[in-house]
């Protein structure tokens, strides 16, 4: 298996086309609305927020998937609005833009999702987003150009577009996977306000798409937090051509699928982190010797989402107190005595006391880009790494003046 990041060349499955367009939804005038079709259907799975406050888009992707039994002919993005909080009426615009795309395309509306990403609460306008998806149509193409326009078009806050690629070999064919994704702020398991669009050219049924993509985002997606806030738009879409000729079961594919798909999510999931609003450490917070995983994941969750532990990360500051105290809250029951703390090489805690350690040193480590801090528990030998980040005054800057 082969993975390239978003600087490297792109593995581009075959069976889709991308294009991307300026609607108008920005004030900014930048490209926001993005459009990916399978031009001979798809299968299609998909995980969704579990914020109980669901935009309309995920409303109308849910029942669309289930209408077409995992069908897809194609995806429709706009970026800055979030077409959230609109009631009925952002259902009917949803709606309709899909009926719009199914029009052009000559396909049913069921067989089109729908994403949006943006300010939540102002109606999507939705006649610039139904008068350019014509264009959109026309303007579709293969290749690697085309999935990068599509994927700086669904950007927002972030500061570059994030992409990933793989390919495999089976019996002499060779299946390719790409992945795009948005996501910058308002990031946090069950998802995020994120956006990712996974495409390959194996061939499966919807049903077993649905597991390796739950497997996949729980490990990645839903192992990662800028800020401990979920968003009401969250969407991981998985669409698989078969263009390959290569189908899931036969010898060799299914390791090479599942391997392919997890690496082009925790890259994209690396890219989102690293990219998180006002960000500048990328913390790889390695929990282990927990009873399960999720075990692991509430430790990890509760040391990722507090303020005071990534204020301590922004200024480089090797206070594992706070990481300690973080711990012992998160409600796992816990034995001090058994805890230790990691930064970087340095043993910083260790069975219930501080262990002596060069701060200096500590420091140093703290200042990279990226790091890892290690948490081990000592109740058993389940383990998870959970990608998180700092929290600085640039944060705050940016969602103070996001809708103004």
């Amino acid at each position: 298996m082969r993975l390239h990041g978003p600087l490297e060349p792109v593995f581009v499955p075959r069976g889709f086309r991308f294009s991307a367009a300026k609607g108008g939804i920005k004030a900014s005038g930048k490209p926001d609305l993005a459009l990916a079709e399978a031009p001979r259907e798809a299968a299609a799975a998909a995980v969704f927020t579990r914020n109980r406050v669901v935009a309309a888009p995920v409303v109308v992707g849910r029942g669309n998937l289930r209408r077409s039994g995992g069908r897809l002919r194609a995806v429709l993005v706009n970026s800055g609005n979030a077409n959230c909080g609109c009631g009925v009426l952002g259902v009917r615009a949803a709606e309709r833009c899909c009926a719009a795309v199914a029009r052009v395309l000559g396909t049913g509306a069921a067989r089109v999702l729908p994403s949006s990403t943006g300010i939540i609460g102002v109606p999507l306008p939705e006649g610039k987003v139904t008068a350019a998806v014509p264009g959109l149509a026309a303007a579709l193409a293969s290749g690697e150009t085309a999935l990068r326009a599509f994927g700086r078009a669904i950007m927002t806050t972030d500061l570059r577009p994030k992409l990933a690629s793989a390919s495999f070999g089976v019996g002499g064919r060779t299946v390719s996977l790409a992945g795009v994704a948005k996501g910058a702020g308002m990031i946090h398991p069950d998802m995020a306000t994120m956006l990712v669009y996974l495409f390959c050219d194996v061939a499966a049924p919807a049903a077993v798409l649905r597991r390796r993509l739950k497997d996949a985002v729980s490990v990645t997606f839903n192992a990662m937090s800028v800020d401990g806030d979920t968003s009401t738009n969250d969407t991981v879409l998985l669409m698989a051509s078969g263009a390959s000729g290569v189908r899931l079961g036969s010898a060799g594919a299914d390791a090479g699928f599942a391997a392919a798909l997890r690496a082009v999510c925790a890259s994209l999931a690396s890219q989102i982190i690293r990219d998180g609003e006002g960000a500048r450490h990328l913390v790889r917070l390695s929990v282990e010797g927990a009873r399960s995983v999720d075990e692991a994941r509430v430790v990890a969750r509760s040391i990722a989402n507090s303020p005071l532990v990534k204020t301590a990360w922004a200024g480089c500051d090797p206070n594992w107190g706070r990481i300690l105290a973080r711990v012992g809250s998160s409600g796992v029951p816990v034995d001090p005595a058994r805890v230790s703390i990691d930064i970087g090489p340095h043993r910083v805690f260790e069975n219930g006391r501080a262990k002596a350690f060069d701060r200096r040193a500590a420091h140093e480590v703290l200042k990279r880009p990226e790091y890892r801090v290690r948490v081990r528990l000592g109740r058993g030998r389940a383990a998870l790494e959970y990608l998180t980040c700092d929290l600085t005054e640039e944060y705050i800057r940016i969602n103070a003046e996001y809708s103004t």
